[in-house]
């Protein structure tokens, strides 16, 4: 559903590839012969978790294995767990989490790779060496056991208000130089006046053009080499607004991977 949403949105960019985009500073593809293709969508089945995380976890591993960067987009907040899983054999890495919530959950209602657990779960995982979050505002489903766990982790939490008054560089400094990174992205990081297709609208979020400044920024830090970007909720959406913005997003992000080189 997100995915149909954001691919109808992208329409008037992709039509337009070659023209100035003012966001990027040229073109989307700045010049070069570059190509960027449509893997399809990941058929998905109500109620197999474990298989869902399988088959997101192969296509991801398909594409690395062409030595391309793989975006991903739809699903909930449990999607970057197996996505994030798939580059285990091409780490180390750093974790860019674009995210109103921090997402340490051991486990909710039972279930340990849901929506609440993505950090958690990526803490875990031999190939992550950091995690740096930024957005974080309101509360969610963690309480003062989870952030002591990420804290002790060493993870590096940003909230939106932080942002807000010392700009992206407040979060990108935690990127160590040379780092290669995967940003995860929960559209709830954005203000919902511009994102208020989701499932936990919080006011006070991130602009765009703070997202993608930070998206931006990281390629001064390091490379990005994998983004997902999760919970876009179509019937919450307002005269596909959210669509839009998201399109966007990916724009801006496959712009930044081109200008990394």
């Amino acid at each position: 559903m997100a995915a149909e949403a954001i691919r109808a949105a992208s329409q008037e960019d992709a039509a337009l590839v070659t023209h100035w985009d003012f966001d990027l500073g040229g073109p989307l593809f700045d010049g070069d012969p570059i190509a960027c293709a449509d893997w399809g969508t990941i058929e998905t089945v109500m109620g197999d978790g474990i298989g869902n995380r399988a088959r997101i976890e192969q296509r991801t591993r398909e594409i690395l294995a062409h030595d391309a960067i793989p975006i991903l987009m739809g699903g909930d907040d449990s999607v970057p767990i197996p996505f994030i899983a798939a580059f285990a054999e091409h780490g180390p890495i750093w974790i860019l989490q674009i995210d109103a919530h921090i997402d340490w959950r051991d486990e909710l209602h039972g279930e340990r790779y849901g929506f609440s657990s993505p950090m958690r779960r990526a803490s875990e995982m031999p190939h992550v060496a950091g995690i740096v979050q930024v957005g974080i505002r309101s509360v969610g489903s963690a309480g003062k056991a989870e952030l002591d766990v990420a804290l002790t982790f060493g993870s590096k939490n940003i909230t939106a208000r932080e942002i807000h008054n010392k700009g992206v560089g407040a979060a990108l400094s935690h990127l160590p130089e040379g780092a290669q990174i995967i940003i995860t992205l929960d559209c709830d990081a954005l203000d919902p006046s511009i994102m208020p297709g989701v499932a936990a609208r919080t006011p006070g979020g991130l602009s765009y053009t703070q997202t993608i400044d930070l998206i931006a920024g990281a390629t001064t830090r390091g490379r990005i080499i994998g983004m997902d970007l999760v919970e876009l909720l179509p019937p919450a959406d307002l005269d596909g607004l959210s669509a839009l913005t998201a399109s966007r997003i990916l724009v801006n992000t496959i712009g930044a991977i081109v200008r990394q080189r």
